[in-house]
């Protein structure tokens, strides 16, 4: 692959999948994964799965694999990782893109309760609902182990074990996307009156929204942390011309 550029992609997003598929064979393509889920969807190109390190061990590839361009296609919570990336990517005078999936937009007849975090969502929840579709990540879950008189549906791509720091909850495991249909019996049967969820945009998991309006639910709804300032798409298509354009 020595005549071919190295672009490395930090994955982990259906995004990161087409986008990698979309450049391998122009390019040397490289998708990075932090190795939170063992059955991953393999995509096109190299594959490496584990952290860096932090920004240091990040800047410390990108030299020894003569990584020409990075883009950083992650989902848009992985702050830690995306700020890492912005600053192995200064230090080492790399390029870098984000290719961030719009934000979702409430409809009519949405109920939407915008709050910052995670912390901000669980103050309260109880005087909001009482049956919680709780649609987070695995690592905000202690957010709400305060939450008194709550009971929670919780879904994730594997299971959580026997370890979830929540008192009355079921878990269930799915991968997405979920249609809208699915998801509406999901809420009617587990008679969820709240759910909770993070911005994080695309079509896979947007069906609990639509649900959630046609049973007139509200929806606490968690803002995306700040993305660090650089180059920024919203879709495959405009990343793919970035690193055209960039040879």
């Amino acid at each position: 692959m020595a005549d071919k550029a190295a672009v490395l992609i930090l994955g982990g997003t259906r995004d990161a999948l087409d986008l990698a598929a979309a450049l391998d064979g122009r390019f040397d393509v490289v998708t990075s994964l932090a190795g939170r889920t063992s059955t991953p969807a393999q995509p096109r190109g190299r594959l490496r799965v584990g952290g860096f390190g932090g920004a240091v061990g990040m800047a410390k590839y990108l030299r020894s694999e003569n990584i020409a361009l990075a883009i950083d296609a992650t989902h848009p919570f992985a702050a830690r990782i995306s700020a890492n990336a912005a600053a192995a990517c200064a230090e080492t005078r790399t390029p870098r893109l984000v290719l961030a999936r719009p934000q979702w937009q409430p409809e009519a007849g949405d109920n939407w309760i915008d709050v910052a975090s995670p912390e901000e969502a669980a103050s309260g929840l109880a005087a909001l609902g009482n049956r919680v579709f709780l649609s987070v990540g695995r690592q905000d879950l202690g957010c709400f182990a305060e939450c008194e008189g709550v009971w929670f549906l919780l879904r994730t791509i594997e299971p959580l074990g026997d370890d979830v720091p929540l008192g009355a909850h079921e878990a269930i495991v799915g991968r997405g996307p979920f249609p809208h249909d699915n998801e509406l019996a999901l809420l009617e049967r587990h008679e969820i009156d709240l759910v909770v969820s993070r911005n994080s945009g695309g079509a896979a998991t947007r069906g609990k929204l639509s649900a959630a309006r046609v049973l007139g639910l509200p929806v606490v709804m968690i803002r995306r942390p700040p993305a660090p300032e650089g180059d920024v798409v919203d879709a495959v298509e405009p990343a793919v011309r970035w690193v055209e354009a960039a040879f």
